[in-house]
């Protein structure tokens, strides 16, 4: 009887240490990541020296929004509308977040 419960708490602290071990870890830079491929377009950082507006300290729920709305098909694009549908809600806010807080 002994023996089966120490089989039972291994096997417990086996299965926890193997799901510890697979948990995601947070990557602090994927804002700053992800946002360098808007760099094309609306400069490094978010800051624009062209026609196309810059990003940079836009707000959060501004860049949010927008980036759902051209997704969703809601605001007309030329090429904003595919390239959000290539993004999760997660990565979204990761990537306005980034770029809020970039200065103007």
């Amino acid at each position: 009887m002994i023996s089966i419960r120490w089989s039972a708490l291994f096997a417990a602290l086996f299965v926890t240490s193997a799901f510890a071990q697979t948990a995601p870890t947070v990557d602090k830079n994927l804002g700053r990541n992800l946002a360098a491929n808007c760099a094309n377009c609306h400069g490094t950082n978010g800051k624009s020296v062209a026609e196309v507006p810059s990003l940079a300290g836009v707000p959060a729920a501004l860049t949010i929004q927008k980036m759902k709305d051209y997704r969703d098909g809601k605001l007309p694009a030329t090429i904003m509308h595919q390239l959000s549908k290539g993004y999760t809600d997660a990565q979204i806010v990761a990537i306005a977040e980034y770029l809020a807080k970039q200065p103007k």
